[in-house]
């Protein structure tokens, strides 16, 4: 088992959290995280990129002038590619961005990210997180006292927390992601990782599955 750093909302150190080392204590190398990062990436692109080819242009019906006789090369519809308003040569079409990344390449890259934020310090367990009524203040002074040197931190919170999220999104460079929903993408762009007690349990059971 690992220790992880506990402290509470007003940055007071707290009992260390005992966490399993399957998640917190990983070693996975660059290739992979660089290929599942790539991958989520890959998979937030919409990929419904359109252009009309020759056949779905308006006109063409008529031959636009004669064969012989005018100096310019022949042409036998205005939805000529090679004319203005004409159909596009291998244009974009839809498809699907999204990758072959299996389940097991995920679960491996974010533990070895949580792990190297644990490694590196940049990772702490928040004893009691109690957001009674959504207020930015609350939320931001936490933070000031949890990760004062942050510069781009992730929050994850074991389940939803409405007031959680309305207090926190006003605040830059702060996300909050639940532990159902985190994945390598957030981890990898958080200089600072601060999560909810009841969220390590959460990921846990998660990612050992």
């Amino acid at each position: 088992m690992v220790t992880l750093k506990t402290l509470n909302m007003q940055g007071v150190a707290q009992d260390a959290v005992e966490a399993n080392d399957a998640v917190f204590d990983v070693n996975v190398s660059d290739t992979l995280v660089h290929d599942v990062v790539v991958g989520l990436m890959a998979a937030l692109r919409q990929g419904n990129h359109k252009t009309k080819e020759r056949a779905e242009v308006a006109g063409g019906g008529q031959k636009p002038y004669r064969q012989k006789g005018t100096g310019r090369a022949r042409r036998g519809s205005t939805r000529d590619p090679l004319l203005r308003g004409g159909g596009t040569i291998f244009g974009p079409r839809p498809r699907s961005y999204r990758p072959n990344t299996s389940v097991a390449m995920k679960r491996k890259a974010l533990c070895g990210l949580l792990s190297d934020r644990a490694r590196s310090e940049r990772l702490c367990v928040l004893d009691a997180l109690t957001i009674e009524q959504p207020k930015t203040k609350t939320v931001a002074d936490m933070l000031d006292s949890v990760a004062p040197d942050r510069r781009r931190t992730l929050l994850v919170t074991a389940d939803y927390d409405r007031n959680v999220l309305l207090s926190s999104r006003n605040i830059p460079n702060v996300k909050v992601r639940t532990a159902a929903e985190l994945n390598a993408l957030d981890v990898i762009h958080a200089s600072h990782v601060v999560l909810q007690k009841e969220a390590v349990g959460k990921l846990e059971e998660r990612l050992t599955k």
